[in-house]
């Protein structure tokens, strides 16, 4: 148990100093926002591309970890959809429910998780699971929110054609894409720009932490708590336990899957949802309920994510 300590008690000391660092006004809400914008459009970026661009992309495209992933968060958001139909009371509180119990926060959270448990694979996993989360994952959630819009807001393939270039325009799809040229290219970057590069990414794993400890400060904790709390068990052991049960049913795909990756995909399923819940939901007006869900996930996590690693390791 001590060595699952010493890695969970890391991860959540570092929530715990951002949180206390906003609650004792040395930081404020609006300097968490800022230190996040740097960690998504800076370091996190600059991490997918140093741990796609310094590999070969067979070493890094893993078939079977991509199938685990992809179908455990099709069937999160399945599974999500259908119980929310009839414990959400209308269709955009659904849709966000739905968005919360199968998009987990693998760059915040999931990223220095993995830097303690597999730090060889860290970067790689990162890679890998912002691949399906932004490619499919997220933009079927954002559509179904986009669905729930009262009135006609012009044609589906419209909508997707939005969202997906919403996607594409972010740092961080940017970044891995030019790490994927770089790979395939077989050309070695110069050792300075390389070490430009360890030496942003090496700032995502605390920062993104305290940004999390910090934005969750303020959070509101009234609101649907039982609608909240639902979301919450949906994300933190309905989303792992589906691929898990991915992971036991790959072989009859055909495909394979190494310990360390099966337990990576585990985990990384288990990962509360992602920092930009929140925003997201305010479009529909539900931010409270987010904010909410965020904030019971997140806490809870430390209990659920020890019992995983105890478990798996």
């Amino acid at each position: 148990m001590l060595d699952i300590l010493a890695i969970t008690f890391p991860i959540y000391a570092a929530i715990l100093i951002g949180y206390a660092i906003v609650a004792r006004g040395w930081f404020s809400a609006a300097d968490m926002r800022t230190l996040g914008k740097y960690v998504l459009n800076i370091a996190l970026p600059a991490l997918l591309f140093k741990a796609v661009a310094s590999r070969d992309l067979a070493e890094i495209f893993h078939l079977g970890y991509l199938t685990v992933f992809l179908l455990g968060g099709l069937a999160a958001i399945a599974v999500a959809f259908c119980w929310f139909t009839f414990a959400a009371s209308d269709p955009a509180r659904r849709a966000v429910a739905t968005l919360g119990s199968s998009c987990p926060n693998s760059g915040f959270i999931g990223y220095p998780v993995m830097l303690l448990v597999f730090p060889d694979l860290a970067g790689i996993v990162l890679a890998l699971n912002f691949l399906v989360e932004n490619v499919v994952l997220i933009p079927i959630c954002l559509i179904l929110m986009d669905m729930s819009k009262d009135g006609d807001h012009g044609s589906i393939l419209k909508r997707i054609a939005n969202i997906l270039w919403g996607v594409a325009k972010r740092p961080m799809v940017i970044g891995l894409a030019l790490g994927i040229v770089v790979s395939v290219s077989g050309v070695s970057l110069p050792s300075p720009a390389m070490r430009l590069f360890e030496m942003l990414a090496a700032s995502a794993a605390a920062l993104s932490l305290i940004v999390i400890g910090g934005s969750l400060f303020g959070l509101p904790a009234k609101g649907n708590r039982a609608l909240a709390t639902q979301i919450a068990v949906c994300k933190l052991v309905v989303h792992p336990a589906l691929v898990a049960l991915v992971v036991v049913a790959l072989p009859m795909l055909g495909m394979t899957l190494s310990p360390e990756l099966a337990v990576a995909a585990i985990l990384s399923a288990a990962m509360p949802m992602f920092g930009i819940y929140a925003v997201l939901a305010q479009e529909r007006g539900l931010e409270g309920l987010a904010s909410l869900a965020m904030l019971i996930a997140t806490s809870a996590a430390f209990v659920t994510l020890s019992l995983l690693l105890l478990w798996l390791t």
